[in-house]
């Protein structure tokens, strides 16, 4: 089934920097956070400039493939878990522990993680209607019929990653 739908929503560098930052600000009075998990690898850029702004030093990643090939969702594959530095921190159910991602599409990632740590506070820059019930906050909502052009995706026109480039 091919999830690249008719809208386009192509997000620059710089929007994509002041929507983190602006997911930073609803993060900051929300608790004390004691490690950032993000999910891979969407995740790792808003990840990046939330724990400056928050001044989170423990970060760690939870690796999950959906999107095999930048067109079809298909099964999610775990690749890796979250360490048991951070499980131990977050009392053993993720406590105190905060989960980004880029964009909440369908929710399914949201609840593998969820259920390894279900009590750790899920935040994505962005969210589809059918993902927004698997996070807790968000900055941006889009249709579910949109796809998101993230900026590492982007050139002048979508540029697909190098390792997938049969001609190089």
């Amino acid at each position: 089934m091919s999830l690249i739908p008719d809208k386009a929503f192509p997000v620059s560098w710089d929007q994509f920097h002041r929507d983190a930052r602006a997911l930073a600000w609803r993060l900051a009075g929300k608790g004390e956070w004691k490690a950032i998990v993000c999910i891979t690898r969407g995740g790792l850029v808003p990840a990046a400039i939330i724990c400056r702004e928050l001044d989170i030093r423990m970060i760690e990643t939870v690796c999950i493939a959906s999107y095999h090939d930048y067109k079809n969702q298909s099964e999610l594959q775990v690749i890796k878990t979250v360490s048991q530095n951070v499980i131990d921190l977050g009392a053993g159910d993720g406590a105190g522990v905060l989960v980004i991602d880029d964009l909440t599409d369908t929710g399914k990632t949201a609840r593998v993680v969820r259920d390894m740590l279900p009590k750790a506070h899920f935040a994505t820059v962005y969210a589809k209607p059918a993902g927004r019930p698997a996070v807790d906050t968000f900055v941006t909502e889009v249709s579910q019929d949109t796809w998101i052009y993230f900026p590492w995706d982007m050139g002048y026109t979508f540029q697909p990653p190098i390792a997938g480039d049969s001609a190089g």
